[in-house]
């Protein structure tokens, strides 16, 4: 046939012919089968088939006189010109030869698989020796199409969405003449999603592009609700490097609220046979993927990505669309492209960092997208129409975008919107145009007004923050391409796992210090005690606590699976860079503090030097709670594989303590020598220092902490405002520091700083060199400082 492709005889060779989208599929469909990867059989429609449609019904004078001289920023000339063109295709005749093929390959397909079966017709554009462009998110997809008539009138609205606003705008700015793009159309069984879930997928985290990850988004339902960004789906990522046959490395799940369900109708109109109906209270508060299925998606967009990488023989990350067959179970990919926005941005050693000071609480957060601050009047915007009010330097406000918005975009200097993801179009639009994006906020529409000023803070971490007023901000600007390499290693201290994938670009050698108390207070939010006696908590504390527990089997589940996300997401970014990972170290008041933690805790003078480290983990009152902890590190480092982690002691007063506590890590599977694990002291009481060889005979080696080292051999309260002339650099505290470096070196065991006073103090730095220390741990923003500091001090130090 001289129109029509099936998937069989298509490759990667066809681009010009059937575009890229369908040429995947096609390529997919003969290249990966054997390995497992399911693709729906279809046929494609070529670029020509188009060609000749415009010309048969005289398209093309037509739509040069709808475009005419309009103004692509003009929003009521696009939305006027392109309404005009997508109506008068829509009513074109598709020319006899174009539809007898199609109406070929449609019935033969049905006669594979059955009569008038159901089809999805979706446009992959060509644009012959056009490089550099990507027109995904531009075309409508039609869903559910059944027999000839509805699917030929499905044909001809996709190929009316070569002229959608967003595409006509693209087209204008990348200075492409319309008629040098054409439209083939892609056939292929519909996947029955509409029983079941759908969604995309990237090889990498699609916000930092950090490449060591498999981001998932999932909702229940047809693929369109996720591809329009009208809803917030579950985010799963899993970790590449230690996906094997026995490990499961899903770092971190996200649950989404997923309130719609895009579904199949039994009518068709004018190629539309679906429809929109909210998911139930069950569907909202589960996960939309189990973890069997989260692991088979990942293997998949692996292989896709090590296939194509290898076909275009460069590093590529991928874009994939995937969809779950409620009535056979399979998931099947219905799309794959290279992936043209995190993978695409030029790499450079430049780091940018800003900080909001002094402001107040934020009145919203959201998902983060792109790096930056703006400020600027607030414009609630929910109707397309009224995208003619959006001034230039507004921060836009509204439910959800599309690619209809784009042109309004451009004079926003940051947006706001209440559904989206990270795959979304607001995201994908606002990293292109360079603006910070809030994501996914649920309420913004509600709880802003236009007018209002506002400040929008994309600097760290998943989550943007939402500011009342004008705020103050300060940008710094690190270059490392010219950094040394000391002998020494430099490490991080890092709190916050949502600041990880960004972190892991810095020019350390690992994390010397990732503390649980971040992520307890932070994510979990609960005390463990409340967690282990949840059913028997009153009613009204059960019910605070209740909602963070949707997902969950079960309290404890929750507690110990959030606990192992936030360490295997440090893990995950840094690997197989070593990190150490902290036990709690909370002290009364601050587990007080947690959600039911007045319940459990004492009220003490000074909490500092009271009840807390390894003084409670063998303690009755708490050792169930301490065994939660080292279930979720075992998790981590057996099931997910991420070995790379090593666990440290915090405050342990005496080695009969210390060695107690090995004791019943012991009992929970966490051996010390075996399958690699290391365990590390905290050396943060003088006894550590002056008992070291005593200690040493039960670890691996010391981290220094010098905050409380301090406290303690000086016998100040580290929180008092009356006594602030005491710090690291006074003799007593360096005396201790330099018995426990001797005693670790004399011993051949590791010996690192992860204190705060080599992040502040450079002749701490200095000195730490000078004593012969193996490894310093600092806090990020002194990370480039430190490193000059210390490469300069070992070479006048010389070997």
């Amino acid at each position: 046939m001289k129109y029509i492709k099936t998937y069989s005889d298509i490759s990667i060779k066809d681009v010009a012919s059937v575009g890229a989208k369908n040429a995947a599929l096609g390529e997919m469909k003969s290249g990966l089968s054997r390995a497992g990867l399911k693709i729906p059989d279809g046929f494609a429609t070529t670029a020509d088939a188009y060609r000749y449609f415009l010309e048969a019904n005289n398209l093309a004078p037509r739509i040069r006189e709808a475009l005419g001289n309009i103004d692509p920023r003009n929003i009521s000339e696009l939305a006027h010109a392109g309404a005009n063109i997508r109506n008068f295709v829509r009513h074109a005749t598709l020319p006899k030869e174009v539809a007898a093929e199609i109406s070929v390959a449609y019935r033969e397909f049905c006669s594979q698989h059955a009569a008038n079966a159901i089809v999805a017709v979706r446009g992959s554009p060509t644009a012959v020796d056009i490089p550099g462009v990507a027109f995904t998110g531009q075309q409508e997809s039609c869903l559910n199409i059944r027999g000839i008539e509805n699917l030929i009138e499905a044909c001809k609205r996709v190929y009316a969405s070569l002229f959608t606003d967003r595409a006509i705008v693209y087209r204008e700015e990348m200075g492409i003449d319309h008629f040098d793009v054409a439209l083939s159309l892609g056939i292929q069984k519909l996947v029955r999603a509409d029983q079941a879930v759908s969604g995309v997928m990237y090889t990498l985290e699609p916000e930092t592009g950090f490449r060591d990850i498999v981001y998932i988004c999932a909702s229940y339902g047809l693929g369109e609700n996720i591809a329009q960004g009208r809803l917030n789906p579950d985010e799963y990522y899993v970790c590449k490097s230690v996906v094997t046959a026995s490990t499961r490395p899903i770092i971190r799940k996200l649950l989404g609220d997923k309130a719609l369900k895009m579904v199949c109708t039994g009518e068709q109109s004018a190629g539309i046979a679906t429809r929109n109906i909210p998911t139930i209270g069950s569907e909202r508060q589960a996960f939309a993927l189990d973890d069997d299925d989260i692991i088979r998606l990942a293997r998949s967009a692996m292989l896709i990505e090590k296939y194509f990488s290898a076909k275009y023989n460069r590093d590529l990350s991928m874009d994939i669309e995937w969809a779950k067959d409620g009535a056979t179970g399979e998931l099947l990919i219905v799309q794959a492209r290279p992936e043209g926005g995190a993978s695409s941005r030029p790499q450079n050693d430049e780091n940018r960092t800003f900080d909001v000071t002094s402001a107040p609480a934020p009145i919203g957060t959201g998902k983060r997208v792109g790096t930056g601050v703006a400020v600027g009047h607030a414009r609630v915007i929910t109707d397309p129409a009224a995208l003619n009010e959006l001034k230039p330097g507004d921060i836009l406000v509204t439910d959800t975008t599309d690619g209809n918005w784009e042109s309004a975009l451009k004079l926003a200097s940051a947006v706001i919107t209440d559904h989206g993801h990270r795959n979304s179009h607001t995201a994908i639009a606002a990293r292109k145009l360079g603006i910070p994006a809030i994501i996914g906020t649920r309420n913004a529409t509600q709880i802003i007004r236009s007018g209002q000023m506002l400040s929008v803070a994309c600097v760290a971490g998943d989550s943007g923050q939402i500011y009342n007023g004008k705020q103050a901000f300060t940008m710094a600007t690190d270059n490392n391409a010219a950094l040394p390499q000391p002998q020494t290693h430099i490490m991080l201290n890092l709190a916050h796992p949502e600041q990880a994938f960004e972190l892991s670009s810095l020019p350390v050698d690992g994390v010397g210090l990732a503390r649980l108390e971040y992520i307890i207070r932070d994510t979990i939010r609960v005390h463990p005690r409340a967690i282990l006696e949840y059913d028997k908590l009153d009613a009204d504390l059960q019910e605070r606590i209740k909602p963070l527990l949707q997902g969950y089997a079960n309290a404890q589940e929750y507690y110990i699976q959030k606990l192992a996300e936030g360490i295997a997401t440090i893990a995950a970014a840094f690997f197989p860079r070593p990190v150490i990972v902290r036990y709690s170290d909370f002290k009364s008041d601050e587990y007080a503090s947690l959600i039911g933690g007045d319940l459990f805790e004492p009220d003490e003078e000074n909490p500092l030097i009271g009840w807390r480290g390894a003084g409670r983990y063998c303690n009755d009152d708490f050792n169930a709670c301490f065994a939660l902890e080292c279930i979720a590190l075992r998790r981590v480092r057996e099931t997910m594989g991420l070995t790379n982690v090593a666990v440290m002691l915090p405050f342990a007063r005496t080695p009969k303590e210390a060695s107690k506590v090995l004791d019943f890590m012991a009992t929970q599977g966490l051996v010390r020598g075996e399958k690699g694990l290391q365990v590390f002291l905290m050396c943060e009481i003088p006894s550590n220092a002056l008992l070291a060889d005593q200690f040493l005979d039960h670890f691996d080696g010391f981290s220094i902490g010098t905050n409380d080292l301090t406290q303690l051999a000086m016998g100040v309260d580290r929180e008092s405002k009356l006594l602030e002339d005491f710090d690291e650099r006074d003799p007593a505290v360096l005396t201790l520091m330099e018995m426990a470096i001797d005693a670790c070196n004399r011993r051949q065991k590791y010996i690192g700083i992860c204190g705060d006073a080599p992040s502040r103090y450079p002749e701490i730095t200095r000195w730490l060199v000078q004593q012969g220390i193996k490894s310093i741990s600092l806090n990020p923003e002194s990370i480039t400082q430190m490193i000059r500091i210390v490469a300069q001090e070992e070479e006048q130090s010389g070997p």
